[in-house]
């Protein structure tokens, strides 16, 4: 078939609007293979489907009747349908001198018709093809190709709308995820105790894993900001939130509380610890000085820990606990990590 089909001069606008849909889906798309079987009892075929044509293969959105694999796209006759951008019937594929060898003809299920319209995205490009086939030859009517059309039509809509909920998905992610986002450090900001640590803690308590906290205060922050002000500040905070991404692993949690105080949620620390040597690496990282405009700043860390479900199985108890473990490391001289121990309680 690569013989007779010619990559049309558009092909790469073509692809972007493949790719716009985010997900040529491996399994078919439920509603698309609904619309599908409505066609293969409109037609009275073993065979409807609606395929996605991308740069390598033709991907299945959406099938009925008997269960087709997907293929390359040099091998699928919906590559035709899409390269053209028109309606295309072979009533008989046996007689086709290109397609008459091929194995979906020669070999099961043995194909003999085929007829497929284009589908389409807002923009015009065709991106695939809904398509019906047989096991007998069989000629199309005017009125039957009309119906085809129309099916594509209906196809077409449905992919621009799940495309058009993809779209609002993200947009509703990116916006809840900017409204839980401290802008100055790009960590989490309170409202992501809710949204983010709530569940993260309690799936961890309710499977029987540990949850580590880490409390840090910045010390002498605020002498920052009073002798060079709040620019000055923001610059040694921002920098301090490189320090601390350095540090951490990927999927810690960090929540900037407010001011020079952070919480890094740690999931599954083996124990205490790993709690301990993880703040002994911030402790390092912060004993460097804060280099601005040529001005050198000294801004420790003091940090305390706790860890969940011993120092607390509730977001509440554990953040109450860690607050002690950090006055402890303030009290003992600063530049250090405390743990929670509940005797000094």
């Amino acid at each position: 078939m690569g013989r007779l089909v010619r990559v049309p001069t558009n092909e790469t606008q073509r692809l972007l609007a493949v790719r716009s849909l985010n997900a040529i889906h491996s399994s078919p798309t439920p509603e698309l293979s609904v619309l599908a079987e409505l066609a293969r009892g409109v037609f009275g075929t073993p065979y409807a489907a609606i395929n996605i044509i991308d740069e390598d293969w033709q991907r299945i959105a959406g099938q009925a009747g008997l269960e087709i694999a997907e293929c390359s796209r040099d091998m699928s006759i919906c590559t035709r349908v899409v390269f053209d951008d028109e309606l295309l019937v072979i009533p008989d594929l046996a007689e086709d001198t290109e397609l008459m060898v091929a194995p979906f003809v020669v070999e099961d299920p043995r194909f003999r018709f085929y007829a497929g319209a284009p589908v389409r995205l807002e923009n015009g490009q065709p991106v695939g093809a809904f398509c019906i086939l047989d096991q007998s030859p069989r000629r199309f009517s005017p009125s039957e190709e009309q119906s085809l059309l129309r099916f594509a039509q209906i196809a077409s809509a449905l992919l621009c709308l799940q495309k058009t909920n993809l779209l609002m998905g993200i947009a509703e992610n990116d916006l809840r995820t900017a409204a839980m986002t401290d802008p100055l450090t790009r960590f989490f900001n309170r409202s992501a105790l809710d949204a983010v640590v709530d569940g993260a803690l309690s799936a961890a308590v309710a499977a029987g894993r540990n949850f580590g906290v880490l409390y840090l205060d910045m010390d002498g922050f605020k002498s920052i900001n009073d002798r060079f002000g709040h620019n000055v500040g923001d610059e040694v905070l921002c920098e301090a939130a490189a320090r601390i991404r350095s540090v951490i692993r990927t999927d810690d949690i960090v929540v900037r509380m407010g001011g020079d105080e952070f919480a890094i949620f740690v999931p599954a620390p083996p124990d205490r610890n790993a709690l301990v040597s993880l703040s002994e690496r911030l402790l390092m990282a912060f004993r460097a000085p804060f280099t601005v405009d040529g001005v050198s700043i000294f801004a420790r860390l003091s940090i305390g820990a706790a860890l969940a479900p011993n120092d607390g199985a509730t977001r509440m108890l554990l953040l109450r606990n860690v607050d002690a473990a950090l006055y402890q490391a303030k009290a003992a001289g600063r530049d250090r990590v405390a743990v929670f121990n509940a005797l000094d309680s």
